[in-house]
């Protein structure tokens, strides 16, 4: 599918005392006006500073197959995101919307595509709470507008005296961020946003669900175009049977909540304590392979905890564990050397993602190139091999990683070129590699480009 361009993001004014005409119908414009909230779970600014985010991504495959461009409008909660619709200012409202219409709101919802629980978060060092009844008398938020009051509303039938704070943040992870810093007691959030909080606080955690599972949806205006609508119907319709739909969401949360608080304490530790002294060589790193410093030193914590004297059992040593056949390749004279491995080990990396064949996409193609730099290229090809035979994607992370652990049963290993391998071990990598790169882009900057012809360059959201 080929992409299509993206208007700089506008923001509506909102002073204007004259409302502007409602829109022509995207059909007919060329131009699709989308109304969206910037998070990391709608649309957000990428390590490479190009737009991404599910919404995005959903929105794009949807825009092109219609040969529509895509400006995205930014609001900062969902009552402006209906009021937009319902002024004929967009064409369609994509944030992650609770499929419930708001009382007196002249909308319409297209087809679920994610279907997400309420949560009660708390914060880990203090009781948890087991029940409505537990939050009577404390300190309770969530995000205005993000639907949580209703589900707790339901919840709380019995406990009329229940009350909380619906908060102005941008997003569940902001509001997750206040309550670990003490600002309340609890709040309420969605389980998508409190797995992948958990990856970036370890003092938060979810206690319990409240209300029923609710279902996401775009929003369309009331009187617009109804072929629009029927547009999306026939899309996510076909996105669901493709697999492309849960690809996009393996994409985006398949790896979150993996880790465990120790793990996200370890890192964010070393973080503070080690990493400032590797970080410019990570960057020397990137410089030189073009692949964000953040994923490199992830990978390095995951081999060693930047550890520059690690070493294991089967001989691989250094900071980024270095097989003795690897570090020659890369004319690597002491693999204890945390300079040298650094670069050898994104050098290595960088040889593994161009070996891959060209048709492959990121990020598949960066995840399959860390499960190679565990297994080695040969057992990779063996996995997709087999993730072929099985009728699934041999390019696609989602897939691959369903077979790879098949390489370590003889019914399986047995009928490839390279026999036994421990796959399951290299799916493991991966998922860690891929928090662990999500909690230091949260935590850490990448070297912005100097000029708009760099690579990657965008401007940046509002």
């Amino acid at each position: 599918m080929r992409p299509h361009p993206i208007i700089p993001a506008l923001v509506l004014c909102a002073a204007c005392s004259e409302a502007p005409p409602r829109l022509p119908s995207a059909l007919e414009h060329g131009t699709l006006v989308v109304v969206t909230i910037n998070s990391p779970t709608t649309v957000y600014e990428d390590a490479e500073g190009n737009y991404a985010g599910l919404e995005h991504d959903l929105v794009n495959a949807f825009a092109g197959e219609l040969g529509l461009a895509v400006r995205y409008v930014f609001m900062t909660d969902a009552a402006q995101l209906f009021k937009t619709l319902e002024e004929g200012r967009a064409h369609l409202a994509a944030a992650g919307i609770p499929a419930l219409t708001p009382l007196g709101a002249r909308v319409r919802f297209g087809p679920t595509y994610q279907t997400v629980r309420f949560e009660v978060v708390y914060r880990t060092d203090q009781p948890r709470p087991r029940s409505v009844a537990d939050l009577l008398g404390k300190r309770l938020a969530m995000v205005a507008g993000s639907g949580g009051a209703e589900n707790l509303r339901k919840a709380a039938t019995r406990d009329a005296a229940l009350a909380w704070s619906e908060m102005p943040v941008e997003d569940g992870l902001a509001l997750l961020a206040r309550l670990a810093d003490g600002e309340f007691d609890y709040a309420v959030a969605r389980s998508n946003v409190v797995a992948m909080a958990t990856d970036f606080y370890p003092n938060v955690g979810g206690a319990f669900t409240v209300g029923e599972p609710t279902p996401l949806a775009w929003a369309f205006p009331e009187e617009g175009d109804p072929r629009l609508l029927a547009k999306a119907e026939e899309f996510f319709s076909r996105i669901a049977r493709d697999g492309t739909l849960k690809r996009l969401l393996d994409r985006y949360y398949g790896h979150a909540g993996r880790l465990g608080p120790v793990d996200v304490n370890g890192i964010i530790t070393r973080m503070r304590s080690v990493l400032p002294a590797l970080k410019p060589w990570f960057q020397e790193a990137e410089r030189l392979t073009g692949i964000d410093w953040r994923l490199l030193a992830a990978l390095g914590y995951q081999e060693s905890q930047w550890d520059p004297l690690a070493t294991s059992p089967t001989g691989v040593r250094g900071l980024m564990m270095l097989t003795e056949e690897t570090a020659d390749r890369m004319g690597v004279t002491d693999r204890l050397d945390p300079y040298q491995s650094i670069i050898a080990g994104a050098r290595y990396l960088l040889v593994l993602k161009e070996t891959l064949p060209a048709r492959i996409p990121e990020p598949d193609r960066t995840w399959l190139a860390l499960a190679a730099y565990n297994l080695g290229f040969g057992h990779l090809e063996d996995g997709r091999i087999l993730a072929q035979r099985k009728g699934l994607d041999p390019d696609a992370w989602m897939d691959v990683r369903q077979s790879l652990p098949l390489l370590s049963r003889p019914d399986h290993y047995m009928t490839v070129q390279r026999g036994f391998a421990r796959g399951g071990e290299a799916v493991y990598l991966v998922e860690n590699v891929r928090t662990y790169y999500d909690i230091l882009k949260r935590f850490e900057q990448r070297e912005r480009p100097l000029t708009a012809d760099a690579p990657g360059y965008a401007e940046a959201l509002p």
